[in-house]
């Protein structure tokens, strides 16, 4: 190995949920004609969001663009997106296919770290979305006066919703998405960060007893008063590994540095991970990763997500 192979390091750099065209399955997710960059641009080239944003006109994104944003959408949808304008790229790109079911954080992630989910995960779809015995055991273990939710939400909208209801009779918000996840959302001083990471942890037992293919349970904090509630940097995972060995455990038995910056680390369930640094968002995390270019050493991968 040569000195300039000696140095080199790894950045791996999640933008999550931002897609660029629609997988062949798409539709049986209900999101058939999904492309998230495509929709943006095109809003942004007939001016819709003029008014919602600084910036005016179609969408700038020179330096991913460099980069061959617009060509590796075109590969994904058959198209650039409005207002890109072609130009050598002087990266490479590239547009995949993921072989995993299903369309949640884990599977996507671990596929692209070399552990494809070849199985299928359990969902909780409908409403109430939980089962009766699996909330009442939980109550009981976990010494709750009930829960509140019991549907599929928004994090940020179920909490404004109740808030409210959840400081005045200390039951946990427990909610669900499109994503195999049971997730809790407590006030940090009304319920107590502990009892809602104990809580999570006894829904995590559960499901596993139960043999349910739920894929992480999410600890969902907020502080606050009500119209001002806000979600704090102490979430927490509670996640299955993965199901075959990934490239942060490849790299940390070989003796590298691995630094997760955000989600990351909880993602595989802690396996592989050497280092994790946390940010309350994106901004945050950004910062992470500029500090992670002049603390992380040769040989290092530091991998991060964005929301």
């Amino acid at each position: 190995m040569n000195h300039e192979e000696e140095e080199r390091r790894a950045f791996l750099l999640v933008l999550d949920g931002f897609g660029i065209g629609a997988a062949p399955d798409a539709g049986d997710f209900g999101d058939q004609d999904a492309d998230t960059l495509g929709h943006i641009a095109e809003a942004c080239f007939e001016g819709k969001a003029d008014k919602r944003m600084s910036g005016t006109g179609p969408l700038r994104l020179p330096f991913m663009e460099s980069l061959g944003l617009g060509y590796a959408a075109e590969l994904a949808s058959g198209k650039q997106p409005a207002g890109f304008t072609p130009v050598r790229p002087k990266g490479r790109y590239a547009a995949c296919r993921e072989i995993s079911r299903g369309k949640d954080t884990s599977s996507g992630h671990w596929e692209m770290a070399g552990a494809p989910v070849l199985f299928e995960w359990d969902y909780f779809p409908g409403k109430p979305s939980f089962p009766p015995d699996l909330v009442n055991e939980l109550v009981r273990r976990a010494s709750l006066p009930g829960i509140l939710g019991n549907c599929h939400a928004s994090g940020t909208e179920i909490i404004r919703e109740l808030g409210e209801e959840h400081v005045r009779s200390k039951k946990p918000i427990c909610y669900t998405s499109a994503d195999s996840v049971f997730q809790v959302a407590a006030h940090e001083e009304a319920f107590g960060l502990e009892k809602l990471y104990d809580t999570c942890s006894t829904a995590r037992g559960l499901l596993d007893e139960k043999g349910c293919r739920i894929a992480r349970v999410i600890a969902r904090p907020f502080t606050g008063a009500p119209d001002s509630f806000t979600r704090t940097p102490n979430r927490k995972d509670y996640s299955v590994p993965p199901p075959g060995k990934t490239l942060p455990d490849l790299l940390a038995e070989n003796g590298r540095q691995v630094r997760a910056v955000g989600k990351i680390s909880e993602i595989f369930a802690r396996r592989g991970m050497t280092e994790e640094v946390k940010a309350p968002d994106n901004d945050g995390i950004y910062r992470r990763v500029l500090e992670s270019v002049e603390e992380t050493g040769p040989g290092s991968l530091t991998f991060a997500n964005f929301v």
